[in-house]
């Protein structure tokens, strides 16, 4: 199966005409009144695909309505399972923004010398202000390094490389 990106969990149902609440992992939950197909993790039944019929915000979650689930009985079964969309399916993003999913495994390097690995991106924090990147050394050790001009110097998803710059008291 091609590369799923779950964009959200079914926390509960909502009302008794199929609409279920959504926990997004998004940091923007207006996308979802653009998507229009979503795989549902069905378990030991698979992915389910669905169409989104109706998308609405409502505090931090969002409330979804599937076409063709039109009863509490038809959804609820599958109350804390996650939400994903396909490679093709994810919504754009700008220049300077990627998918977490896509920077997690990528090889650091410092100061552009290619020559030698400083760690791979283990994790990725959202901290408000800016994300935070975690680096795995290659001796086991971590580091977080602010995802700001100043310290990510390029991001090449394609090639899996992510060069820094580690400001002064980084590595403290």
């Amino acid at each position: 199966m091609e590369d799923l990106y779950q964009v959200g969990s079914i926390t509960q149902t909502h009302g008794i005409r199929g609409e279920v609440k959504v926990f997004p992992l998004t940091d923007d939950i207006s996308r979802f009144k653009n998507m229009k197909n979503l795989l549902l993790d069905g378990g030991k039944d698979g992915y389910i695909s669905l169409e989104v019929e109706n998308a609405r915000p409502q505090k931090n979650l969002v409330i979804l309505k599937f076409k063709g689930i039109d009863n509490i009985n038809d959804i609820e079964k599958y109350k804390g399972q996650g939400l994903y969309v396909t490679k093709e399916n994810r919504v754009e993003l700008k220049d300077d923004e990627y998918f977490i999913a896509d920077l997690i495994g990528c090889e650091v390097y410092v100061d552009a010398d290619s020559d030698k690995k400083f760690g791979t991106i283990s994790d990725v924090m959202e901290t408000g202000a800016n994300d935070v990147y975690e680096i795995t050394l290659e001796n086991g050790k971590t580091v977080l390094v602010p995802a700001i001009k100043e310290c990510i110097l390029n991001v090449d998803i394609e090639g899996g490389r992510v060069d820094i710059h580690l400001l002064e008291g980084l590595m403290d």
